[in-house]
This record gives structure tokens, sequence and C-alpha cells, in this order.
């Protein structure tokens, strides 16, 4: 069903309404946006915008770059309670992506989201020519296939519903993933949506002939449930300098039926769908209360608790009662019952017969503009540059590339003697503590391997090149957490270095602080670099673990 139309109910958050305002915004204008044009955006007072701000970057879902609001990786934790808890992602991603690199084509999952489609899971071919739409986008109904078939099921509430929306965005401005150079309308026109819908209700498939853009072609089928229903559909994306759509059609429905059955085996098969939730964990009022106590009036707990009972939902939590809510929150029923209501009004929440699910609305708070060409580095680059603020030394990030390591990401200091590196160096792994870090890391038996294979060369006259002497090393840098590596890459070069972690748990990453050697001694280097660097390199992981979990994240 459409979301209905109304007036805000008695009991709505206005607080919650004008902090979802301020991110819709900001989402809708890539990611980035002034102070005051929020306030001529919203209507809002600077004071309230002020305040808003203040607790959305204190949650880490913006950080304030002078005038602007950034969208930042953790706001992504309200996305992902939506894709946790609808399943999609986890159970049918795999199978989209097997689909995907069966046909060397782009594979898309999306659901339906009122008036409009919403992509959950994207598998996308490296090419020229590509699909460019990021888990999260929305695209109107009429534009594209899996439309056509969510649409096949409307009732007439939901054909007047989607004639109201298009009345009031006939230029589909609100659709940010839209191109600008639209195809032109005809397919798209009413009628013509219309005689889609019904043909698809026919023949079960959907066609998209250019409805998107010129050049975009595309076959889809609904995936169902065991009652039967269409919970998304599946879509195999080609370019026509590849396929016209009747001929994708013919290339590609075979094995796109045999995917959408497995599909619907797994849902059948899926028991999480009916589980009971997992025990509270309480962590949205005691986060509320102690930012209210550090940040005051400059924090605005009601948005702050709205926002908590968004994100309490999840895998093992995917629907719930108003007073499973309450207590896996910490709040008070009335709250969760008033935050519940707001959302539910707003679209980003559904009820049915007492029981809580997060709506794929959600994805429209600055999902996909997060995502965008999100990579390991530019996760780690803002942490990094308030390391260097607070220490005044330079800090870099490295990944393991062969038997070198190679930098990613990296914020000097400025210094008359500092040290000169670029992005994309690359340094012998054995020698530096980054290196070390990483080799530590690595499992035994693959680190052994490396270590053979390495021409351990003296890069100075301290430089450790003695294999078992090197292994004893990194053993100790394993049950350390650290690595010091004291003028071995450079005579005057001192640097010290930790791991970053995947959700795993797997070294993927390292950060360091380097510098001259007569600025401090190695054990001051320890003694005051190391509790900041860790604390750097646990807000980078947070932040990676939030980003990483339905996203895939480049190291470049």
């Amino acid at each position: 069903m459409l979301t209905t139309d109304g007036a805000p109910p008695r009991e709505v958050v206005g607080p919650l309404v004008r902090g979802l305002a301020v991110l819709r915004r900001v989402a809708g204008a890539g990611g980035r946006r002034s102070a005051g044009d929020l306030v001529r955006d919203t209507g809002l007072a600077r004071s309230t915008i002020d305040r808003v701000l203040s607790t959305l970057e204190r949650l880490g879902h913006l950080r304030l770059e002078g005038r602007d609001a950034v969208l930042a990786p953790g706001l992504m934790e309200l996305g992902n309670a939506y894709l946790a808890a609808c399943g999609l992602p986890a159970l049918l991603g795999p199978l989209a992506d097997r689909l995907a690199d069966e046909l060397d084509e782009s594979v898309s999952v999306a659901v339906p989201d009122g008036d409009r489609v919403r992509f959950v899971h994207q598998a996308a071919r490296r090419r020229a020519m590509s699909v460019a739409f990021r888990v999260g986008d929305a695209l109107p109904a009429e534009c594209g296939a899996p439309g056509a078939l969510f649409a096949a099921g409307w009732t007439p509430g939901d054909w007047k519903h989607w004639r109201r929306c298009r009345t009031a965005d006939p230029d589909l401005l609100g659709f940010w993933a839209l191109p600008p150079e639209a195809a032109p309308p005809d397919g798209r026109a009413a009628g013509g949506f219309q005689e889609r819908a019904a043909a698809a209700r026919r023949t079960g498939w959907s066609l998209d002939d250019q409805l998107i853009e010129p050049g975009l072609v595309a076959v889809a089928l609904p995936v169902r449930d065991a009652a039967g229903r269409p919970v998304c559909a599946v879509s195999v994306v080609s370019h026509t300098s590849r396929h016209t759509a009747e001929s994708l059609r013919e290339a590609v429905l075979g094995a796109l039926r045999e995917t959408v059955a497995r599909m619907e085996h797994a849902l059948v098969r899926d028991a999480r769908r009916a589980g009971a939730g997992v025990p509270p964990q309480a962590v949205a009022a005691e986060r509320a209360r102690t930012s209210k106590r550090e940040l005051g009036p400059e924090f605005v707990e009601s948005l702050a608790r709205g926002l908590g009972v968004l994100t309490a939902f999840g895998e093992d939590r995917p629907q719930a009662t108003l007073a499973t809510l309450a207590q896996a929150t910490g709040l008070p029923r009335a709250t969760v019952r008033r935050s519940l209501i707001t959302l539910a009004h707003l679209g980003y929440v559904t009820a049915d017969d007492g029981l809580f699910r997060p709506a794929p609305r959600v994805l429209e708070l600055g999902f996909a503009q997060v995502s965008a060409g999100l990579t390991v580095a530019r996760i780690a680059r803002p942490h990094l540059v308030s390391l260097v603020e607070r220490i005044r030394d330079s800090a870099s990030m490295a990944v393991l590339d062969g038997d070198d390591i190679r930098y990613v990401a990296r914020v000097p200091t400025v210094r008359i003697m500092s040290v000169d590196i670029t992005l994309g160096t690359r340094l012998p792994a054995y020698a530096t503590s980054m290196g070390r870090v990483l080799l530590a890391g690595l499992p035994e038996e693959e680190r052994a391997r490396r270590l053979a294979r390495a021409r351990l060369e003296p890069l100075t006259r301290r430089t450790v090149t003695d294999p078992a002497r090197l292994e004893a090393i990194l053993a100790q840098v394993g049950r350390d957490g650290h690595a010091l590596v004291d003028e071995e890459l450079e005579e005057g070069l001192r640097s010290i270095a930790v791991p970053v972690r995947d959700r795993a748990g797997r070294v993927t990453a390292a950060v360091n602080v380097s510098m001259h050697a007569s600025r401090r001694t190695a054990r001051q280097a320890v003694e005051s670099l190391l509790p900041a660097l860790r604390d750097a390199a646990a807000r980078i992981e947070a932040d990676l673990h939030v980003a990483g979990r339905f996203v895939r994240l480049d190291t470049d």
C-alpha cells in the first residue's frame, strides 16, 4: 500500500520532524549544505538549525566543516537498520551477485516505496557506460521496469495517490537519482504506465526500454514471499550498445527466472523473519542522556531518542512491539510511542497489528549520498585531520600491496623539517611501522610465506634484516597491538602505527604517526602518541563498520 496523506497527528514529536527535515535537505543537496541554506530551505530559525546540527554531529550522522554540514558515514546506521531488518541484501544479494557474474550484466534489487521504487542492492559491472544507481536511490515508479511490476497490484487508492504525487511534482525534482537528461515521457505518462502495469500483470515480467534515460534497457521479475506478495523486484540492466530491450529479454529471462526461483525459496526458508528479537540493549537512552549532560541546550534529546528508536530495528529485530522497542532503547513507553507515531506519519515506519517495521523510505535520509564513492581513505581522512590537530605531527593510512605498503590517506603537518610522502607511495612493509602492523595481522602461514620471499635489505644501519628476529618482532607487534619503527626506514625518521580492523576483526589497514627522531624519544612517542592514535583508529573502525555493512568499500 502507498503511504496515505493526512494532517500530522496531535502527538507528533516536533524536534524529530525538524531533524529529519534537515537530514533530507542535506541529502537532497548531495550531502553538503550550509547552515544558512538550511534556514532558507526549511523555514526554521537559525538557532533551531544550529541545535539540530549540533545534535546530529554528536550522534555521528554529520560533521561540520566551516559553515557547511556534511553527511558522515555514521548516518548510514539509519539505513542499515532498514536493510538489516528487511533482510533482502543479506539473503538475496549473493544470488544477485552470482547472476551478474553469470550474465556479465548489472543486476539490481529494488523494493516498492509508495509512489517510487528504491534500490536495496546493486551488482554493477565495471564498464565505461555502467549503471550508476546506488543503494538507497529512488526512482519514480513509472520510470524503469520494477515499478510496473509493483503497480500491477495497486488498488484504485494507490493509483490516486500516485497521481496526486505527480501533480505535486510534475518535473520529478524530488527524485535526486533521476538523470537530468531523462528520456521522452511517453511511456511514463499515466496511460502508458497503466498499460505497462497491466502487461506486467499478464506476463509476470516488465521491460524498461530507455524509460530512465536514453541507452538504458532492463528486464525485471518480481520476487514473491510465501503468501504470493511481491517483496522486491530483480532487474538485469544493460546498454543499447549491447542489447535492445527485446534481445535482452530473450537473452536473460531464463537465467533471471531461475535466480528468482532460488530467491523465493530462500525467502520461504528464512525462519529469521518470524524471529522474536534479541535481548534489549538499552543504549539509545543512555547515549542521549550522556550527550545532553555534556552539550546542554545544544543537544536536542527528543531528536536523538527518535533516531534511537529507528536504529533499534535490525537483523535480529526485524519487527517489534512498542514494549519491545521500549526495552531495546531503554526509553519510556510514552516516548517510544510518540516517536513511532512521528516516524509512521513521515513514512519511515509501518505498523501492522501492533508490530512496527522500518520502511524503505529510511534510505532517503542520506544513505546513497554518503555511500557515493565512499572509500576507506575518505572515511579515514577526517579522523586523521583531527589526530594531526591534536598531536601536531603527520598521520597516514596504508594498506598491504604485495610485499609493500601503499599510502591511501595522509594528512601532513606544517613544519620546516617534515616527512615528504604522497598518496600512492609504496614502501617495503618489513621496514615500516604500518607494514609491521599489517604483516602481524596476517595468518601465520601467510606471514611466513611473505617473509620467506621478501628481500630484507638494510635501508639504514638500524634496519632489521634477520628473518627470525623480524618474525619475533611481528609476534610482539601482534601482542602489543602497535608497532614502533625507529630509524629503520630512514635515518632520523621514527613512526608508530596501530591496526584498523574490519567488521570481522581482520586487519585491513594501518594508521601511523611519523616524526623526526629529535622530537621525541621512542618511549615518549609511545606514551604521548599511542592513546591518541588508538582513539583515531577506533573512530575510523566505527565508521568503517557502519559504512561497510551493506556497501562494498574500496581501499583506494
